[in-house]
């Protein structure tokens, strides 16, 4: 009875520090950033015209797509969709939010990444950076029963 109350204790205690470092993050200046700035691109009009604007756009291109390449207005589709997305970013609001969210999730990814090395380094970290995981040996891959990209050495 001693092992469970201990390991109840253990996994309480590593639950306390979890929602330290959860407080710790939500207080960050990253996180404020995020916020303040995913405020002002829901509030702007325009980013909001421009957001029916791009769905529309992207409906259609999805309905092209389903013929591919083959689809007559499969470029001009794509080209449109591209062309709002460009206008989208081209907005203070959504490039400043975009730049914002890009630090906290690498707050976030360090975070992780520093808590899963201390136990060990063959645990795979979630990214939401494509490139991060490929090829690393740091990554998961070879011999932890990743993928391998045979650059480990």
């Amino acid at each position: 009875m001693a092992v469970i109350e201990a390991q109840a204790m253990d996994m309480s205690a590593i639950l306390m520090q979890a929602y330290d470092l959860g407080d710790l993050i939500k207080d960050s200046a990253e996180t404020a950033d995020y916020l303040y700035w995913k405020q002002r691109k829901e509030e702007d009009p325009q980013v909001h015209d421009l957001l029916k604007q791009f769905q529309k756009k992207k409906d259609l291109f999805e309905e092209c797509q389903r013929f591919g390449h083959f689809h007559p207005d499969y470029h001009s589709a794509l080209d449109q969709a591209k062309s709002i997305q460009d206008q989208l970013d081209n907005i203070e609001a959504v490039r400043r939010f975009k730049e914002a969210e890009q630090r906290l999730d690498n707050l976030l990814f360090t975070v992780s990444e520093t808590i899963a090395r201390s136990v060990s380094d063959s645990i795979k970290v979630p990214s939401n950076d494509p490139l991060a995981s490929g090829g690393s040996c740091s990554s998961g891959g070879c011999s932890s029963g990743g993928s391998c990209s045979g650059s480990c050495g």
